[in-house]
């Protein structure tokens, strides 16, 4: 069955444009479940029934795999026997009624606006690494960006007299956001006095670079951010998709409304942004009960 799964993961990503990242869970999650057959003495899609979908959710579970990974799993094995049924190379979907284990849905961590300008002023200094730092933290709080995006920014896809920059979200789907004058003047430092010295060779086209001259990398940035945490004092666990929620987070809390967020995150679907409608309204009923006499 591994070539039908070789066969899949090709169309998810000539014909549905899924990132690398987003190929490579479907390729682990498949990979498990046609293991899984295997053990089973199942060795073609013809001969998997539903009981048997059933039972590796359930090898998931035993296996202490978290419900929304499980579900995540399902939905892999879905889509696949939805592929193969397609291209008739089965002629049912064992995996169509089978119930997704129920998951409780978890507000993301947010910082408030203290905790960002600590995170930001954690950057203070006027070392390169400083100046870099503090631009890469400006710019991802004032735009939003997924650190995917953020660390594969071309020098070209900013546009810092308009006050823009393109960035490229899931499937390659492109999207215009506004920078914000404080992100701007971050990276205009950074631009003009520290990343020539760091691309000596003058030669590498990605905005942010290492101090070894190579692109910065996801990992690389994690580390970052979470150095500048520490420093800043914050003792909450951040990551860098923390900044993007605090992003859509305050943008709501001012005023904004859902449809332009949902433009700047890049979201396909609005339902995916309104999760952020949840967190505003529990910190309203927190402030509530904190504040009110009767709270």
């Amino acid at each position: 069955m591994y070539p039908l799964l070789d066969l899949f993961l090709n169309y998810l990503a000539v014909e549905k444009g899924l990132s690398r990242n987003t190929l490579e869970a479907y390729s682990r999650d498949l990979g498990k479940y046609l293991s899984f057959m295997e053990t089973l003495g199942i060795d073609g899609p013809g001969g998997i029934r539903p009981p048997d979908v059933a039972s590796f959710l359930a090898f998931l579970k035993d296996s202490d795999i978290a419900p929304r990974s499980r579900a995540r799993a399902l939905s892999a094995v879905r889509m696949f026997h939805r592929f193969l049924l397609i291209e008739s190379r089965s002629d049912h979907n064992p995996a169509s009624l089978i119930e997704a284990p129920k998951t409780i849905g978890r507000l993301p961590a947010v910082l408030s606006f203290r905790e960002v300008d600590a995170l930001l002023a954690a950057t203070c200094g006027t070392a390169p690494g400083d100046l870099r730092d503090r631009a890469m933290l400006e710019l991802l709080y004032a735009t939003g960006l997924r650190v995917s995006e953020l660390v594969a920014l071309k020098t070209r896809e900013i546009n810092m007299n308009a006050g823009f920059l393109l960035a490229f979200g899931k499937g390659g789907k492109e999207r215009l956001v506004p920078i914000g004058e404080s992100a701007n003047a971050s990276l205009e430092v950074y631009l003009t006095g520290v990343r020539p010295k760091l691309d000596r060779r003058g030669d590498n086209e990605y905005l942010f670079i290492s101090r070894l001259g190579a692109p910065m990398t996801r990992q690389a940035f994690w580390n970052i951010i979470k150095k500048r945490a520490r420093q800043a004092g914050i003792t909450k666990e951040i990551s860098p998709h923390t900044l993007r929620h605090s992003f859509a987070t305050h943008l709501l809390e001012n005023g904004a409304d859902l449809r332009s967020v949902q433009l700047m995150l890049g979201h396909a679907d609005l339902s995916t942004t309104q999760i952020y409608t949840h967190i505003t309204r529990e910190r309203l009923k927190r402030i509530h009960q904190e504040s009110h006499p009767r709270g």
